[in-house]
């Protein structure tokens, strides 16, 4: 979807939009993000101990999987015609389920309103990350964007 300058993000209170392509979780992004926030607790990095863990396999931080929704997002909406897109916040985050590597999953979010602020405007969307054949989904946030002129 192009959204095209503040009017078109206006335009997106109300709407629904994805899913975005799967995308799957590997051990390297995992042991990556874990290089990058020095978070190297064995549920994420150590496949053997964690064969014989709560899980069965290595799982994705949960900050890894909230980080994926702005990726989601720039999937699904290119803005065209703002000076700039800014990632303004997470309201209310959840992570129901927990993603094992190998998984695949992917983002859905439904623009819950845009209202104006200093310089242009702020949406607010819920974010699904939904997880391949999973009953529950893998994070749930609202996503705040604004879009300034």
């Amino acid at each position: 979807m192009i959204v095209d300058g503040l009017d078109g993000a206006r335009a997106l209170a109300g709407r629904e939009l994805g899913p975005s392509a799967w995308l799957e979780v590997t051990q390297a992004r995992v042991d990556a993000f874990a290089e990058c926030t020095d978070d190297h607790q064995w549920i994420h990095v150590d496949p053997e101990r964690a064969a014989a863990g709560p899980f069965g396999a290595t799982i994705a931080h949960g900050l890894l999987t909230l980080s994926l929704v702005v990726r989601f997002w720039e999937e699904l909406v290119e803005v065209q015609g703002v000076r700039l897109v800014v990632n303004y916040g997470l309201n209310r985050v959840r992570f129901p389920a927990p993603v094992p590597v190998g998984a695949r999953i992917r983002g859905r979010f439904t623009v819950v309103d845009v209202v104006e602020v200093a310089g242009g405007v702020q949406a607010t969307s819920t974010a699904l990350v939904e997880l391949e054949g999973g009953e529950k989904p893998a994070c749930a946030a609202e996503l705040v964007l604004r879009f300034l002129a």
